[in-house]
């Protein structure tokens, strides 16, 4: 089992295709995740991506796109391993908070950009 463990998910009223699209873009990586180097292990298409990480973590992460309703479920998963800096009493609440909220902001991101100019009710663009 991995000390560092991220689940979560966001919907977004988008098509899987434009969110894979986004999502699958290596310039936005750098602004969601700044510290960690990604190495694509498999690019899923409109299903997805996976990456290896490294940096003050090491292990694997994955954006899984679950189509639902008029648009897309983003499940984003971590699994990860702090580097690195005193490893005999890390504080892994916070290496978990830190690793979560950095795939909310993701997430969020994602959502902001492509339901931009979308009112509540409406269908996807």
């Amino acid at each position: 089992m991995s000390s560092i463990q991220v689940a979560d998910q966001t919907f977004v009223a988008a098509q899987p295709a434009r969110v894979a699209d986004l999502i699958g873009t290596p310039a936005k990586w750098r602004t969601w995740w700044p510290d960690l180097s990604l190495r694509v292990g498999e690019n899923r298409g409109d299903k997805g991506i996976r990456w290896t990480v490294s940096g003050p973590v090491d292990g694997t992460m994955e954006v899984w796109l679950e189509p639902a309703l008029d648009g897309v479920i983003i499940h984003y998963f971590m699994h990860a391993e702090p580097t690195g800096g005193d490893r005999t009493s890390p504080d892994y609440a916070e290496l978990n908070r830190v690793r979560r909220v950095a795939g909310k902001r993701m997430s969020f991101d994602v959502k902001a950009t492509l339901e931009a100019g979308r009112a509540a009710g409406e269908p996807p663009r």
